[in-house]
């Protein structure tokens, strides 16, 4: 695999962040595989950019990256509001008879048709908001009401959370051109209060591929932990060894 192009994993973060879990995922991964981490507007470097609420807005965005990317096998893994973000992704590229990843994977996400908590809570109050983001521990020790993480992170936090809302009610739709085929990878935290393990199994009606599920340690914030990037790094090097074996038997034959 070294004299061979890497996989590339296109990355996709939870609701409110820019890419920063996947800084220094490179090692973490392990050889053979290249992290692209997609930062959505909004935030960080574009935070000037007007933010994306709805499918049509996001994959304006989106969809020319994965157009022009070089014709290797790819993986798309998307954490929380990021995996439905790498579902549309994937279903808009079979809608267009377009390449699409050799494998979907998808994070502390339940799928489109089963209930999410933190999804349905773009329509509560800013107290009832910032009461469920308490219990997940997404707030921030020592967060005032009226300070730097209130007046810069809420506002991000609403409107993709407006997304994601977005994005489910989307996917619902029948697919055109049959159903998805591609190979999907559920991951869940052991311990998150919002997505059980058992969830997992549910992404089975989202393609005729095969799903396979698994749990890591950690909360709704297991991305930030060592565990992740190492199945990933794995699942994308499997991609590799199932998309080299036909040109090798093709190969041999002649």
């Amino acid at each position: 695999m070294p004299d061979e192009q890497p996989v590339g994993l296109h990355c996709f973060a939870h609701a409110g962040a820019g890419i920063s879990s996947f800084h220094g995922w490179r090692a973490g991964l392990g050889p053979g595989v290249s992290p692209v981490p997609h930062l959505l507007p909004g935030r960080d470097s574009r935070r000037r950019e007007a933010r994306v609420t709805g499918r049509g807005a996001l994959l304006a965005d989106l969809m020319d990256g994965l157009r022009t990317a070089p014709h290797t096998p790819y993986v798309l893994y998307g954490h929380s509001l990021g995996a439905l973000v790498a579902y549309t992704l994937t279903r808009a590229l079979h809608e267009a008879g377009l390449p699409g990843p050799a494998l979907l994977a998808v994070g502390a996400c339940p799928p489109p048709d089963t209930p999410s908590e933190l999804a349905d809570a773009c329509r509560e109050s800013d107290e009832r908001l910032l009461r469920l983001l308490d219990t997940m521990g997404a707030v921030p020790e020592g967060a005032d009401p009226g300070g730097f993480w209130y007046r810069s992170v809420m506002p991000v936090l609403r409107d993709d959370l407006a997304l994601a809302d977005s994005l489910r009610r989307a996917a619902r739709t029948p697919v055109r051109g049959g159903p998805l085929t591609v190979p999907v990878l559920a991951v869940a935290g052991a311990d998150d209060p919002l997505v059980r393990p058992a969830e997992l199994a549910d992404w089975r009606r989202w393609t005729s591929g095969p799903l396979v599920a698994r749990t890591l340690p950690g909360d709704h914030f297991f991305v930030r932990g060592p565990e992740l990037p190492r199945l990933l790094g794995r699942a994308c090097r499997v991609v590799r060894r199932l998309t080299r074996a036909p040109r090798a038997t093709a190969g041999a034959r002649g």
